[in-house]
């Protein structure tokens, strides 16, 4: 199953007086990043959090946004941190002495300097309790991500599907056209020589027919054609896949990229040229879909 890299899910529950919020967003990134946002006393959850989303993404920014609100009255103590408050006072103190000041330390000022206090949740769960409560609210956000990846995913993979139709449907063009531009080649080539023709000068049918021979195997398409197909086939097994595709349509993508370029190079004629044109137009939108998949 096909997956995209944008999603979004969330979560609602209460446990240990608090009503705990996690929201989870993806967007399309190269490789895996996983950002949690939480507050700084649940910090030690982080790495649990982290691995808990990489056994269900593989590919893309994740964010991980949890707020917390406490419910009821009390549930939180504050706490001074006294060697931080000696540690300023004596600087104080050394900055009186040496520039001679006499202004008073307030007390408003010292709560104003950092981590002089801090607050403590007088917690009614565990550590362990707490981590099991947490994981379980960001897997149920989990799920509202991964179904809302999956949900845009079919819809990429339909889209992709539509259009190697159309890039077959020009393969099969470009297929009914090879033969021809030998043939249309040799009988211009031909009409040119007759119009030169003269007393003075003949046309050599060997060495004419070598020059086409020559101009038919610069021209040979046949082998870019098979690997195409081939492409094509390729794409829709991995978009039937149910591993993360993303990285391997990408790479295939760039291969077919590279049949129609060589394609054009050899084409010495028009309506190929034009279907190639198509081609790689309908490519770069395949490349834009496959750029959003996991």
């Amino acid at each position: 199953m096909v997956r995209s890299m944008t999603g979004y899910g969330h979560s609602a529950n209460h446990f240990g007086g608090y009503k705990v919020q996690i929201e989870i967003k993806s967007v399309n990134h190269r490789y895996s990043e996983i950002v949690v946002r939480m507050p700084r006393e649940w910090t030690c959850f982080e790495d649990a959090m982290k691995r808990a989303v990489q056994q269900r993404i593989k590919r893309g920014r994740v964010d991980i946004f949890i707020h917390r609100e406490r419910e009821g009255e009390g549930g939180s103590a504050v706490d001074i941190q006294w060697p931080m408050v000696e540690a300023y006072m004596q600087a104080a103190d050394r900055l009186r002495n040496r520039y001679g000041l006499t202004d008073p330390v307030r007390l408003q000022d010292i709560l104003q300097l950092p981590d002089v206090i801090a607050m403590r949740d007088e917690a009614t769960l565990s550590e362990e309790e707490m981590e099991k409560e947490l994981l379980a609210g960001l897997r149920e956000a989990l799920d509202g991500l991964c179904r809302m990846r999956a949900r845009e995913g079919e819809h990429l993979a339909r889209d992709i599907m539509d259009r190697l139709l159309y890039l077959e449907s020009i393969h099969a063009e470009m297929a009914g056209l090879a033969p021809t531009v030998v043939e249309e080649y040799r009988t211009k080539l031909k009409q040119k020589l007759e119009d030169l023709q003269d007393s003075a000068f003949t046309i050599d049918e060997y060495k004419f027919g070598m020059e086409v021979a020559l101009f038919a195997e610069r021209s040979n398409i046949d082998e870019e054609l098979t690997r195409l197909r081939s492409h094509f086939e390729q794409c829709r097994q991995l978009l039937q896949s149910e591993d993360p595709v993303g990285r391997k349509l990408d790479f295939l993508i760039q291969e077919m990229n590279r049949e129609v370029n060589t394609i054009g190079s050899k084409a010495n004629h028009l309506a190929l040229v034009n279907r190639v044109v198509d081609m790689k137009a309908e490519l770069e939108k395949i490349r834009e879909q496959v750029a959003n998949m996991e």
